[in-house]
């Protein structure tokens, strides 16, 4: 494990008061901001595109009625977590806890990449409801290319201020890797930067049905706390559970049908901290067990977009996987059930590997 310059021991006790706090802060935040929603007519533009450029036949057949929802509830996601980390400083100023979670060695990275990706998203998601831009949104290469500037950015503070250059591998000493850990140089960077995109983009795309990207996140955030309390690093572990406690307020609304969604300035916000936690208590390479339906989705939108370039035909009915499953007729809340169990079961498996490997 690599040590971080500053890790105060948070109890049990305050990680769960934590916790605690971000749900609560969500929950009663939600309704104001349901209705600043619907008073500025934030609603959701249905897409009529397919990922690989068709008609998206499959996804308007079975949400159509949605047209309309709210969107932007990401902002309430993260702005319950900054509030929450508020309320923490507070608490520790006045002597009622002794630590906060505004620790400059664990926290502001998470909080910095979270907000940023976040406001990305909410332009995004801005642009898209007034219809603005040629792609009725951030077009694909401005979007790309303040993605790489941004996850830079937090991976030039890992590499030169932190110094993290290496990554932990799972059973190291059983291949011959007897240190457990393999070290990438300045390789470190472009890595960082490929599976922060990558792990944003792929909650991005799972971000389909009511609850489902919702569900996962508070999964994958829950075993990452897990993964970091066991390994001393406290402050992670907390911040882990607030995340999964704002996560939890925002499903109560969110499970279909959906109150409101999360778009892109939630999805991308915290699909980017997920993969920063993952850095930051070195356990990058359990990431994809711990978000394997995020991999699984993206890795059906590059199949699909793969055999239609190349052999002009479809793996799927309909990409991402989700879709696919929706055109089985399966149901939206069955297939969003089936894949949280398949999420718990893989996020699972991964916590055993971090913590015994």
């Amino acid at each position: 494990m690599i040590p971080l310059p500053v890790r105060p021991t948070i109890s049990l006790g305050e990680i769960l008061l934590y916790s605690f706090i971000a749900f609560t802060l969500a929950l009663i935040l939600t309704r104001p901001f349901f209705n600043f929603l619907l008073r500025y007519k934030l609603g959701k533009k249905l897409r009529v595109q397919a990922v690989d450029g068709g008609s998206a036949s499959v996804f308007l057949t079975y949400h159509q009625s949605k047209a309309g929802t709210p969107t932007m509830g990401g902002i309430l996601i993260w702005g319950s977590i900054l509030l929450t980390v508020l309320v923490s400083r507070i608490l520790s100023l006045t002597g009622i806890v002794e630590h906060s979670l505004l620790q400059r060695g664990q926290v502001y990275i998470p909080l910095a990449v979270m907000v940023g990706l976040g406001l990305l998203g909410a332009i995004d998601d801005y642009l898209n409801i007034r219809e603005i831009g040629k792609n009725k949104g951030l077009n694909a290469l401005p979007k790309l290319g303040l993605l790489v500037l941004m996850t830079l950015l937090a991976a030039s503070w890992f590499y030169f201020r932190l110094e993290y250059q290496s990554i932990h591998i799972p059973f190291g000493k059983f291949i011959g890797i007897t240190s457990g850990e393999v070290n990438l140089g300045l390789f470190y960077i472009p890595f960082f930067v490929f599976v922060v995109i990558g792990t944003a983009n792929a909650v991005n795309v799972t971000d389909g049905l009511d609850g489902l990207a919702g569900g996962l996140l508070a999964i994958a955030f829950g075993c990452f706390g897990l993964i970091a309390y066991i390994s001393g690093l406290f402050v992670l572990a907390a911040f882990c559970g607030v995340v999964a406690g704002a996560l939890a307020a925002f499903l109560w609304h969110n499970v279909p049908p959906a109150l409101f969604f999360m778009g892109d300035t939630g999805s991308l916000a915290l699909g980017g901290t997920l993969a920063v936690m993952a850095f930051m208590i070195n356990q990058v390479l359990v990431l994809p067990l711990l978000g394997f339906v995020f991999v699984l989705e993206m890795l059906s939108v590059i199949i699909q977009l793969t055999s239609k370039k190349c052999f002009k035909r479809k793996i799927f009915r309909s990409a991402p996987f989700h879709h696919h499953l929706e055109a089985l007729n399966w149901g939206e809340s069955k297939v969003t059930m089936r894949l949280w169990i398949a999420g718990v079961f893989f996020a699972f498996l991964g916590a055993l590997i971090a913590i015994y490997a």
